[in-house]
């Protein structure tokens, strides 16, 4: 099925643009005074959103001055520092910034979820005319699912796993609709799954989270929270983990949840691009501190805070490559010793010698209608931190990949078999990798991308052969590493390394970093004195000090942890480094500073990368060819910018048009909307495995599989019966 995404209305009752009746109207003018160019509202007023709702509705749920405060062992820590926002019927408003900026703590402190060592010291929570915060346990807990729900980001955690899924969304009817019997609950639980898209929901109600999917089990905790037609949803990174067609299906499923209950919304994520789609307001945070606050619109073209425009800037995009990615320098500060004056001047491009930047910490301050920034250069332009597009880099003589081929995968099949019982006996065969060919070249990072099951991660670990292809050949640097046993394998390692999802789970947080990164110089002999110097060497090319040797991974954000991953993986100088997944779980700042980090890793080493990654900006961005895997086969493959700008594959073509684009000027995208869930790789379909969702399938997609051809229009390779553009331009 294909589904066009209409015109967003950004405004809400009672706001210019939108009046309580529904009306459309032009936007008040502005009353304002020139300064450098730029206008300023004359009179800054406090962000109470009363000022501009005079006559409009009160707000749903309003904040003033909230302080949330922890107690460590290292000392008392203010995470949240004043933080004040309001919430209207039927509006939006997304909450962004890094890691340790609060926006999370704000959302717990204010549905009264802190854990034990954290407590509100300051400031007001008032829903309608009730205060939240000077309300009883037992008063407040009545309130948390019937008239605020919550969405947390991972509902594998937030699900009981002993009850079954239809237990659990009956048990939220009946604790806050008493009198409702149990099999009326039972009705309205399959009806809320059929809502949220769950296939066989009268079955599926006594299935156990463990057997959905990651995409059901947040579809089943959405129809957990609509459950009571609450007034307001909150959703905290409700899609980082998920892929970027499931990650589309949660976000509309969202929008109509809020379109069928008239709820409120607040969307916690460091996701800009689903800002720029979903919300119709946006609250920036950075060190407890909201620094910008205004309509999305106004925000994203004429951000006026400096950390607003590097996040914007530092973003990669699926419509546009760059050759280098802005990026944020610095870290955030300690929560526990915040600097005077205003706490992004460290990191900051604008403040320069400003003594004021240093000493004064600046208000939040009206610039403009429905704007606020507390900046004290707010009227400023931001100087600006785009980079060339990577076209025009390389007409500039920027570097060219080698042709020299590093290593070539010639039918690989990796099969997992099913066992049951004591005996375990073979029931089955997972087809995790089921044929595929790929070749890459010195200096050349080759993406592979695709949903969750596709076997993209699996073919990055027969790679380095840590699981072993059941049929086809794996062939690095000449020679077939197929067969190798463990010690051959060794000296095969030395040049073919891997860099994992989670650094934290990678490295022994019982050893230093020195020790960690200098583990694989003592596993392959190097001569020992110069161990210490190496590591050094290499601490310093990932932009870590030497004296980061002597601490632990604890101690790390997880954008160091993820340096000192990459640091123990090039010690040896390989020639091809598989990356699973590296950025994944990244902010988006500390994102861009380890896509650039790998690409002058590679300039410099003249290393190859196999990118495996579900983010298909990232791979957009650092990729020069691409595989697109579906159901353990490569559907579509070839240079970057032909398969991202010319697709053929309906697959690739869903994808695509699924990613959001942190751009409010980039119009209404077409969106391809796949229906159900990827088959089973233990039964895939005959002929094409993607016909089951496809909206181009016909009875030859089911009789015959299709080979992947070249096609010399487009100067690709595609696996399709009915390769071509999609009739709805993508761009």
């Amino acid at each position: 099925m294909v589904a066009c995404r209409h015109p967003r209305n950004r405004g809400h009752a009672g706001r210019p643009g939108l009046q309580p009746d529904g009306r459309l109207v032009a936007r008040r003018p502005r009353p304002a005074v020139e300064a450098e160019g730029v206008a300023m509202v004359a009179e800054p007023v406090s962000i109470t959103g009363r000022e501009k709702n005079r006559g409009g509705p009160e707000p749903v749920l309003s904040v003033r001055d909230l302080v949330t405060r922890f107690d460590t062992r290292y000392g008392r820590l203010t995470a949240v520092r004043g933080v004040s926002f309001d919430l209207y019927p039927g509006e939006t408003l997304g909450v962004v910034g890094e890691s340790g900026s609060g926006k999370s703590v704000t959302m717990m402190s204010v549905l009264g979820l802190l854990p034990p060592n954290g407590r509100v010291v300051g400031g007001q929570v008032r829903l309608g005319d009730r205060d939240l915060l000077s309300m009883r346990t037992n008063a407040r807990r009545s309130l948390q699912g019937k008239e605020i729900a919550t969405i947390f980001q991972d509902p594998m955690s937030s699900l009981n796993p002993v009850l079954s899924i239809g237990a659990q969304i009956v048990e939220s009817l009946r604790f806050h609709q008493q009198g409702l019997g149990r099999k009326a609950a039972r009705q309205r639980a399959a009806e809320l799954l059929r809502i949220v898209g769950v296939p066989n929901p009268e079955q599926r109600l006594d299935e156990y989270p463990h057997q959905y999917s990651g995409g059901m089990r947040q579809r089943a905790m959405i129809a957990m929270a609509l459950a009571n037609d609450p007034r307001i949803l909150i959703a905290d990174e409700p899609t980082t983990a998920l892929d970027v067609t499931t990650q589309a299906q949660i976000l509309g499923l969202l929008k109509d949840a809020k379109a069928r209950t008239g709820a409120a919304a607040i969307i916690v994520t460091h996701d800009l691009g689903v800002v720029a789609e979903t919300a119709d307001r946006v609250m920036v945070m950075y060190a407890g501190r909201v620094v910008e606050v205004g309509d999305v619109e106004q925000v994203f073209r004429h951000p006026r805070h400096p950390y607003t425009h590097a996040l914007l800037a530092s973003s990669p995009r699926v419509d546009e490559r760059m050759d280098k990615l802005a990026q944020i320098q610095g870290r955030p500060p300690d929560p526990l010793e915040t600097p005077p004056g205003c706490p992004f001047q460290p990191r900051c491009h604008q403040a320069g010698s400003r003594e004021i930047c240093r000493t004064e910490l600046p208000p939040l301050q009206q610039i403009e209608p429905a704007h606020w920034s507390a900046c004290h250069f707010a009227a400023e332009r931001f100087a600006d931190l785009a980079t060339r597009p990577a076209a025009e880099v390389q007409a500039a003589g920027g570097r060219a990949v080698a042709q020299d081929e590093v290593l070539r995968i010639e039918g690989l099949k990796v099969h997992f078999p099913i066992v049951r019982g004591v005996l375990r006996r073979p029931v089955g065969t997972i087809r995790a990798v089921d044929g595929i060919d790929l070749v890459l070249h010195r200096a050349e990072t080759l993406g592979i991308v695709g949903e969750s099951g596709c076997g993209k991660t699996t073919t990055g670990r027969a790679i380095v052969r840590l699981v072993d292809p059941t049929e086809g050949r794996v062939v690095f640097k000449g020679e077939d590493v197929t067969g190798y046993d463990r010690d051959r394998l060794r000296s095969v390692r030395r040049s073919l390394q891997i860099v994992f999802q989670d650094p934290y789970s990678s490295l022994d947080p019982r050893m230093k970093v020195g020790a960690l990164v200098g583990e694989a110089l003592r596993i392959h002999g190097a001569p020992r004195p110069s161990h210490r110097d190496r590591v050094r060497r290499v601490l310093d090319l990932v932009g870590l000090r030497a004296e980061d040797a002597d601490r632990y991974p604890h101690e790390f954000s997880g954008g160091q942890r993820q340096r000192i991953a990459v640091a123990r993986s090039i010690i040896l100088d390989p020639d091809v480094l598989v990356l699973d997944e590296p950025v994944s779980a990244l902010d988006v700042s500390v994102q861009a500073q380890t896509i650039n980090l790998l690409m002058d890793l590679q300039r410099e080493l003249n290393m190859a990368f196999v990118f495996v990654a579900h983010d298909l900006a990232v791979v957009r961005h650092i990729s020069h060819r691409v595989a697109v895997m579906y159901l353990g086969k490569v559907v579509e493959a070839g240079d970057n910018n032909a398969v991202y700008e010319n697709p053929l594959h309906p697959y690739t073509q869903a994808l695509l048009s699924a990613v959001p684009v942190a751009d409010v000027d980039a119009g209404e995208r077409p969106r391809i909307v796949l229906s159900g869930e990827v088959p089973s790789a233990a039964n895939p379909p005959s002929g094409c495995r993607f016909r089951t969702r496809c909206f181009k399938a016909q009875s030859i997609c089911a009789e015959q599989e299709p080979p992947l051809v070249y096609t010399p229009t487009s100067e690709h390779t595609v696996a399709c019966h009915f390769p071509g553009p999609h009739p709805i331009p993508m761009r």
